[in-house]
């Protein structure tokens, strides 16, 4: 393998743009993952058996949906929400069009690891708070979240690793950001300065995430 530093000097105007295409995919697929994972992420786990808002039926369906759309591959999801992307972008290149996917795929990724946080919860506590009268949304709102809120951060941290994966995958076909640049110059072109750049970008990219996230949830951990 070779490495041109002067290459990669000629490339910083597109190493800059493709960059922020990827921290565009990452913020919007985060974004869709929070708003939607969540609550879905708590549906789960207090609809489960022995929780205040049992219920089975609704368990096994969320659950079941989650599990579905997380097995299968984002490639395949990718080409399978096409017609959405065109509804909702009017595209189905680039990163606005790629951030539908990416979205679609992290809002169940990022609902199991809440469930996962939310059942480190020590029963007792959610037992107090139920002998004391609180109502579920008061439960969910002053016991459920404080207590797993270092976890539910954790999750975050790992979704955003997971998008950052993902969004790399999505330059395959023409999504953007530093994983289409790799693809177009470092496969195709063989390039071999382009192959390394991206890895270093994204290796750098992950520690950062992984180092901010992890001293965010040790500062709000009890």
């Amino acid at each position: 393998m070779e490495f041109d530093v002067n290459h990669i000097i000629e490339l910083i105007p597109e190493l800059n743009t493709v960059f922020l295409q990827t921290l565009y995919m990452i913020s919007v697929g985060l974004l869709v993952a929070v708003i939607f994972g969540l609550p879905i992420g708590i549906l789960i786990f207090v609809t489960d058996k022995g929780l205040f808002l049992q219920n089975r039926f609704v368990n096994q369906i969320v659950g079941f949906i989650v599990n579905m759309i997380r097995s299968i591959p984002f490639i395949i999801l990718l080409v399978a929400l096409i017609p959405l992307t065109i509804k909702l972008t009017g595209s189905t290149i680039g990163p606005k069009a790629a951030s539908v996917p990416l979205s679609v795929a992290a809002i169940p990724f990022f609902a199991r690891l809440v469930e996962t946080s939310l059942r480190k919860i020590e029963y007792g506590v959610i037992e107090a708070a139920i002998a004391a009268g609180g109502t579920p949304w008061m439960i969910i709102k002053d016991v459920l979240l404080p207590e797993a809120k270092s976890g539910i951060i954790s999750g975050i941290t790992i979704t955003v690793v997971s998008l950052v994966g993902t969004s790399a995958m999505a330059g395959v076909v023409g999504g953007g950001g530093i994983g289409d640049l790799a693809i177009r110059f470092g496969y195709y072109r063989y390039d071999d300065t382009i192959m390394i750049t991206t890895v270093v970008i994204l290796i750098v990219l992950v520690q950062l995430i992984q180092i901010i996230g992890d001293k965010i949830a040790k500062a709000v951990n009890k």
